[in-house]
């Protein structure tokens, strides 16, 4: 009796001490299992960011074709542009010259410079080849229709691509132009495509197009 007396303490002890290390074995792999569990979670989520991210860093920024030729650095480069104002910018890109001379010629240098959060649709040299040589010649002698010409390519706000869309604005000459178009296609008073738009400088944004505007 005395050696089953003695059996059944030992017994009663080692449950007692075991019991609480079983309870803190469970309570120790339920905060694994969690652990695991939130670990799994954020493991999921991340792609979900890094694809939110990548989208952010791809969404905006110059489009169209003739923006492949801009230089990659250097003050005509759209970096470069960007840190200038508009007519200035205008001066750093080679396919802008005549525009920069017309420019110049019409004493609208300081005015644009000036201007806070204008667009400026602005024609290659190629657009002003369209014109006649007599023609364009004509037009750089006479300040006021030269003023009158460049001005009507001037709007009073920031379009961005979305705006191009389809819109009517106001211009420095005082009339209207109209946008149309989606993707990466756009036309202004349908006839002159963008060829590169959405191109920064420090107080406007530059849509470069293919044919000069006439006002209306």
């Amino acid at each position: 009796m005395k050696i089953t007396h003695f059996q059944r303490a030992a017994v009663t002890v080692v449950a007692a001490v075991a019991l609480p290390l079983a309870l803190t074995s469970c309570s120790g792999d339920d905060k694994d299992s969690k652990a695991e569990s939130s670990s799994a979670a954020e493991d999921t989520a991340a792609p979900e960011e890094t694809a939110d991210d990548a989208a952010g860093d791809t969404a905006g920024g110059p489009f169209g074709p003739a923006c492949a030729s801009v230089p990659k650095t250097g003050p005509g480069s759209f970096e470069g542009m960007g840190q200038a104002p508009v007519a200035t910018a205008a001066s750093n890109n080679p396919e802008l010259s005549t525009l920069v001379t017309a420019v110049k010629k019409a004493g609208l240098v300081d005015t644009l410079n000036t201007a806070e959060n204008i667009t400026v649709f602005a024609p290659t040299n190629d657009a002003f080849a369209k014109i006649p040589k007599a023609d364009l010649d004509a037009v750089l002698a006479d300040k006021a229709m030269l003023t009158k010409i460049l001005t009507y390519h001037v709007v009073g706000e920031k379009l961005a691509k979305k705006q191009l869309e389809s819109g009517t604005y106001d211009t420095l000459q005082k009339s209207t132009l109209t946008t149309a178009g989606s993707g990466d296609s756009y036309k202004v008073n349908d006839s002159a495509g963008v060829v590169c738009g959405d191109v920064p400088t420090a107080n406007a944004t530059v849509h470069i197009i293919d044919t000069v505007l006439m006002p209306k």
